[in-house]
């Protein structure tokens, strides 16, 4: 069974893959080798004295290598000291110290030697040193008593430990004092007060010194701080300070910035390769000043660069030499600016360049080990041999130094050994070790035989060859059983023997042969390829913005190869999903109900094989309405304005769009919120304008698109000052309630706009045509004012002008009124009509003098009625109509009259008060008019040849009756329609028999009256004589015989045959001829003459012209066409409640209740005969 290896370009880097070129040489531990150190104790060893000590050396080589070590340069003779133990197969000592001894005892340089028959490695000089955690030393702190204002330095002086320690400024309860651009540490632990306050006040300035190594904490004592007013100093409390006690009386006026540290203009700096650079300037002033930085001749390195300490510390990481330079700080208040300049050099200890590596060369054979290192100053090569500086080792004819290079030639098995290359400054040192072997060996191959790899497509595949040999072997590469060597032109051939395939396809896949030759033998092995599918992600999530508290969903559906498991994990911000059950995973699906403010971010569907990995990746963005704003704060106090200023409430992720301002008048109207203003969402102070006398409170709210945020805590009250009014009531009116006073009305001022308190009125008035002086009454905060004993209808000057206890509102202006109507007195004269029509009459009237009609003339009232019998005027009262007509018209239009009656009528004047006196009244009446249709039309008593018709006279004659016309046709059995005869029939008459009709047939009538103004409308009817007996017995006889039935079957199955294709034919887009046989039965009855040419109407109703079931009643829907008038609408009235347009054009409609008319034609309401029942099937 062959091993999988699965290759990854996520997984396995290309880079660890050419690494390998040089464990390829790593030589098997099973062949000798010199020994090689593998694992060491770090150069600078700090130990914990509690604990024993442990100093690592592990080596490895063939025969395994023995270890000895050195202390401060001279044998150390581990056997002599009951409590050092070294590692059983390792050079690791173990002291034990927890039972007895101290670490101190066991301080020093170590280097520990590991040796075979083939050479001697070396360890690093192990510097071994106990951690300390010294104690403060005891000191009385007197308290220190400043003047506000004044700059301090605490200073810390920790206590000198190993390392260094920590520092931290804490109080009693251990919690951290609270820095800022004002106050803040050190990078010497001392802190830092740029200007002291009243509020650095206390007892408790803490410095500790955490020792990390021992896990301990060392505290200094208490430092008490006293900061007092300057005013509040006096010569007695300056008297009773020491100078250590009070820095002096130094006053707290503002002043430019001058550097705590460090001190002076300029300073030097040096800082080594690779270390964290850190620069500090710490100054003090009023107002506290800010710390800007720049470097001379250069910009500082962006990605390297970071502000710690409130730009106080200027830090590089990774310095290099080219971070040398002039580096300045600038410290700027409002007063002023200094800067310093700090001059930064940057040495290095050494660092490779290139280090020595392990040499194999087989007998005979050229090589070089090359040690190159640099620094600053630049580091001193020297060579050892097997731990013996090379000027006094043994002597090698095939080696030759030449400076950091050692050249051998023509090696031999003795040559093996190993090297140790040491280059050091002032500032360190580099010590690598490298072994020359001088080994002959036939080639081997070190990978895993049969090894299965799975590669994606279209990734690189990566084979691997791992190989020794010396001499150094050949690499070929073969694909499958007779292939020819693999060439370098489609293949890459690493080094290290490694066979890559830049971009693996399908027919990539198949056996590949590696063989290793030397001049000792061959080896060779094979390793098999398969190619796979990528994994894809198909649907990826989408970028979502949700409401907080909705649900969100995120898609992620994938496509991988068939032959591999694909798992699907959903991470966010790169981490694990929360473990709350609100987010659930349904296959392709992520769910996230109850969105709440810390679920935005980024999710990722994450999709692994055993091969590759995909991810796909989506931002959730959870918004909401703005949360309240805060710290609401008024400045810029003044009479009549005040600043607000805010801050915004979080956005939640939707940009505030704006700002509205209310506020609450807790003097007049507590508890009601008010709108004052709105600022653009980019600005957080307004300025807003206030009135007088008013007790202001604010709230502040944020509006984004999706909402606007609660209410803002209210703002401190605002009480402005009283002033005089500064505006006069509105909607001042001056009207009479009675002919003989005038009530002045107005819109009093709300307390808001009383700008004081004593709110009053001073109303003013006089006569407009009259020398009178103004009279003036102040009256109480009140809405309107009776003025007794004017003339009746007298215009007025009215004016009302507001006032309080400061003073009076600007002058009022001046409005018209009137004092109080009275009735007309005068009837309107010369009252005449002119019927227009049988419904229309025009009415005249001559205008009433203007003095009369004592107010305001509003129009003419015009009564009118139609005179009753005197049997209905005895059953009910008289109705009136009424019509007005606005203003000053002189004539007006009655519509609506009926035909052939009397009228009476009057007119009166109208003003504000009322109606005056009626006009003598004037009778009129109408000419008649065409009819209504008859209220009624039935058919009784059909026989065979004869139809007898009854009727009810129409329900309005509108004239004296002169005759009936009756027309009727016959209809056969297809619907068509015969010839018309026309019948007259007195006006006396109600019933009317037709003889000499068709046995078995239907007839349609059309019936009508008609005055002397023409025919009215007609109403229709239908109706079947019946059937003859002697024929009904033969029908019945013929229904009997064979032939006859089946003569009927027949029939049946052609109308059968003909409905199907005509079933057919309709399906087919063709039209059923119906049009045809509509127009047969069109209605050929001569329709009433038209009033105006006596030429006939023409009907327009289609349904009369349908054959109707027997008791059917249909009326025909005409109605009497009114006559022509040159009349204007505008000449119309209006009923009581109707209104007229300023011309006195009539929009109104009549008023007073109206008899009833009965419906124009009416349903039959007879039950047909059994007889007329059979009739309707024939």
């Amino acid at each position: 069974m062959p091993k999988k290896k699965h290759l990854s370009a996520g997984r396995v880097p290309l880079i660890l893959f050419l690494c390998q070129m040089i464990s390829a040489l790593d030589v098997p531990l099973d062949l000798v080798q010199p020994p090689t150190i593998t694992q060491q104790s770090p150069k600078d060893y700090i130990i914990d004295p509690r604990e024993n000590i442990v100093i690592q050396c592990e080596a490895k080589g063939k025969p395994p290598p023995s270890f000895s070590w050195t202390r401060n340069g001279t044998h150390f003779d581990i056997d002599k000291d009951p409590l050092i133990t070294m590692k059983p197969g390792s050079g690791t000592l173990i002291i034990n110290i927890m039972s007895e001894g101290k670490a101190e005892t066991y301080e020093g340089i170590y280097q520990c030697t590991a040796r075979n028959e083939r050479g001697a490695a070396i360890s690093n000089n192990i510097i071994v040193r106990p951690s300390r955690s010294p104690l403060w030393t005891k000191e009385k702190l007197k308290p220190i008593i400043l003047p506000s204002g004044q700059s301090l330095i605490l200073s810390c002086r920790p206590p000198i430990g190993l390392p260094p320690a920590i520092i931290f400024w804490m109080d009693n309860s251990f919690q951290r004092l609270p820095q800022s651009e004002r106050v803040s540490q050190g990078l010497n632990g001392d802190l830092y007060f740029s200007n002291v306050l009243p509020e650095d006040t206390r007892d408790d300035y803490i410095c500790y010194a955490r020792f990390n190594h021992t896990q301990t904490i060392q505290q200094k004592q208490p430092i008490s701080l006293k900061v007092i007013l300057v005013d509040e100093l006096n010569d007695t409390t300056a008297a009773n300070l020491s100078d250590t006690e009070f820095y002096g009386a130094k006053s707290n006026r503002e002043r430019p910035p001058t550097f705590l540290t460090p001190e002076g203009n300029a300073s030097n700096k040096e800082e080594l390769r690779g270390n964290v650079l850190s620069l500090e300037c710490i100054a003090e002033g009023l107002p506290t000043p800010l710390i800007y930085w720049i470097k001379e001749d250069g910009i500082l390195p962006i990605n390297r660069t970071f502000y710690r300490n409130f730009q106080k510390t200027l830090q590089i990481i990774q310095v290099s030499e080219a971070d040398s330079g002039n580096y300045q700080c600038i410290a700027k208040n409002a007063l002023g600016a200094i800067h310093h300049t700090i001059s930064v050099t940057v040495k290095a200890a050494p660092y490779w360049i290139m280090a020595p590596q392990n040499l194999v060369l087989s007998p005979g054979e050229d090589g070089a080990l090359i040690c190159r290192a640099n620094g600053n100053p630049k580091p001193r090569i020297s060579w050892l041999s097997n731990g013996v500086p090379i000027e006094i080792a043994p002597h090698d004819p095939s080696r030759k130094i030449n400076g950091d290079t050692i050249i051998f030639s023509n090696v031999q098995e003795r040559s093996s050994a190993v090297y140790q290359c040491n280059a050091s400054n002032e500032y360190g040192y580099l010590l690598g070790n490298a072994f020359v072997n001088v080994l002959a060996e036939p080639p081997r191959i070190l990978t895993s035989a049969n090894t299965l790899y799975q590669v994606i497509a279209n990734r690189p595949a990566l084979l691997d060859c791992a190989f020794f040999g010396s001499p150094l072997p050949t690499i070929e590469w073969f694909k499958g059983a007779k292939g020819s060597a693999l060439r370098e032109d489609i293949y890459v051939l690493h080094e290290n023997g490694t066979l890559e395939i830049p971009v693996a396809q399908k027919d990539s896949t198949g056996t590949y042969t590696c063989v290793a030759r030397n001049k000792l033998g061959m080896a060779k092995n094979e390793v098999h390829l398969e190619i796979k599918d990528p994994t894809r992600i198909i649907k990826q999530p989408e970028y979502a913005v949700v409401q907080r508290g909705s649900t969100v969903s995120f898609e992620c559906k994938v496509k991988h190869d068939h032959t591999l498991i694909s798992t699907v994990i959903w991470l966010k911000d790169n981490g694990e999903l929360p473990s709350e059950g609100r987010f659930t995973i349904d296959k392709d699906h992520l769910e996230v109900a109850d969105v709440s403010d810390s679920d935005g971010g980024t999710y990722t569907c994450v999709a692994n094989t055993t091969l590759d990995s995909v991810s796909a990746s989506a931002v959730l963005s959870v918004v909401d309405v703005p949360n309240p704003p805060f710290d609401l704060e008024l400045t810029d106090q003044l009479d009549k304005s005040v600043q607000l200023s805010w801050t915004p409430g979080d956005d939640n992720n939707s940009p505030i769009t704006k700002f509205i301002i209310e506020y609450e008048d807790a003097m007049h109207e507590a508890g009601l919120w008010h709108y004052q203003a709105e600022v653009p969402g980019t600005q957080t102070t307004a300025q807003l304008k206030l009135s007088p006398y008013v007790n202001y409170s604010f709230r502040v709210m944020a509006e984004n698109s999706l909402g606007r945020s609660l209410p803002s805590e209210t703002s401190e009250q605002y009480f402005t000052k009283a002033a005089e009014p500064d505006k006069n009531p509105m909607t001042v009116e001056g009207l009479g309630s009675e002919p003989d006073n005038l009530v002045i009305t107005w819109q009093p001022l709300n307390g808001f706009e009383s700008n004081g308190p004593g709110l009053q009125y001073k109303v003013s008035w006089r006569q407009k045509d009259g020398d009178d002086e103004w009279t003036s009454v102040v009256v109480a905060n009140v809405s309107k004012y009776i003025v007794s004993g004017t003339p009746t209808f007298v215009p007025y000057l009215i004016k009302v002008q507001a006032l309080n206890d400061v003073g009076f509102a600007p002058e009022p202006a001046v409005v018209m009124g009137h004092s109080g109507e009275d009735l007309p007195m005068v009837a309107p004269g010369n009252v005449h009509v002119n019927v227009v029509n049988s419904t229309l009459a025009e009415v005249h009237w001559d205008p009433v003098p203007l003095k009369s009609v004592r107010g305001h003339l509003q129009g003419y009232r015009i009564y009118y009625w139609k005179a009753q019998s005197s049997s209905k005027r005895n059953r009910r009262h008289i109705e009136k109509k009424i019509l007005t007509f606005q203003g000053s018209k002189t004539h007006g239009m009655l519509p609506g009259l009926e035909p052939f009656s009397h009228y009476t009528l009057h007119v009166r004047v109208v003003n504000g008060k009322g109606e005056g006196p009626a006009s003598p009244t004037r009778v009129f009446h109408t000419p008649e008019g065409v009819p209504s249709a008859p209220s009624s039309l039935k058919i009784v008593n059909p026989t065979l040849d004869s139809l007898t018709l009854e009727w009810d006279p129409p329900s309005h004659p509108n004239g004296i009756l002169t005759e009936y016309t009756l027309k009727y046709q016959p209809i056969n059995s297809t619907h068509e329609l015969g010839p018309l005869v026309d019948l007259k029939i007195p006006a006396n008459k109600t019933r009317w028999t037709l003889k000499n009709l068709n046995f078995s047939t239907r007839y349609k009538f059309y019936f009508y009256a008609q005055t002397s103004a023409g025919s009215g409308s007609q109403i229709t009817e239908e109706a079947v004589t019946i059937m003859d007996e002697a024929m009904a017995s033969r029908q019945v006889d013929i229904a009997t015989q064979g032939w006859f039935i089946g003569l009927m079957c027949a029939v049946a199955l052609l109308i059968l045959i003909l409905l199907i294709v005509c079933f057919i034919r309709r399906n087919k887009g063709g039209k059923y001829p119906v049009k045809e046989k509509e127009d047969a039965h069109a209605d050929p009855e001569i329709q009433p003459m038209k009033e105006d040419d006596g030429t006939f109407g023409e009907y327009s109703d289609a349904e009369d012209h349908k054959p109707l079931k027997k008791g059917s009643r249909t009326p025909s829907d005409r109605t009497v066409k009114k006559e022509d008038s040159d009349d204007s609408l505008v000449d119309y009235g209006e009923g009581v409640n109707g209104q007229f347009n300023e011309d006195g054009s009539f929009i109104g409609q009549y008023s007073g209740k109206k008899e009833k008319e009965p419906a124009e034609g009416n349903e039959s309401s007879e039950a047909p005969s059994p007889v007329n029942a059979m009739n309707s099937f024939v």
